[in-house]
């Protein structure tokens, strides 16, 4: 539930999940990359309505240029997912970079595996250990 300071009102990682419906991994690998503005406080990350706005306005205009970038190359998409029942978030990444960054925030590697998919077709290219994957990928 968002918490109302004065005229000012917050939303945590939590709230974001459950109204977004995007998941809660997502949401933290986009506050640690800046791509959306937040403040942590204490150990909980909070973000204002106009962080929100400002995201999602960013959003359509960097889209606009993203789909240009993606006619030129073949696409890959890269989707970070648990291994068994203790972990059961999924994260899709769109670059190597990206992937690697997601990985190295996860507390226990082992539990993760990637999916590497043809973005055009939506192939699975290739299903591989994070390790491998870092170690691969890794520059």
């Amino acid at each position: 539930m968002a918490k109302k300071i004065g005229s000012l009102t917050l939303y945590s990682v939590d709230d974001l999940h459950e109204q977004l419906g995007i998941s809660k991994m997502t949401i933290r690998a986009y506050l640690r990359e800046g791509r959306l503005k937040g403040r942590k406080l204490g150990v909980q990350w909070y973000v204002t309505e106009d962080a929100i706005r400002d995201y999602f306005n960013e959003a359509i205009s960097d889209s606009e240029e993203k789909s240009d970038k993606k006619q030129i190359a073949k696409k890959m998409r890269y989707i970070v997912q648990g291994v068994n029942d203790l972990v059961s978030e999924t994260e899709e990444c769109d670059s190597i970079s990206e992937t690697i960054e997601c990985l190295h925030s996860q507390a226990i590697i082992s539990l993760f595996q990637v999916r590497i998919i043809d973005a055009e077709n939506q192939e699975i290219m290739e299903v591989i250990k994070a390790r491998d994957f870092i170690e691969r990928y890794a520059k």
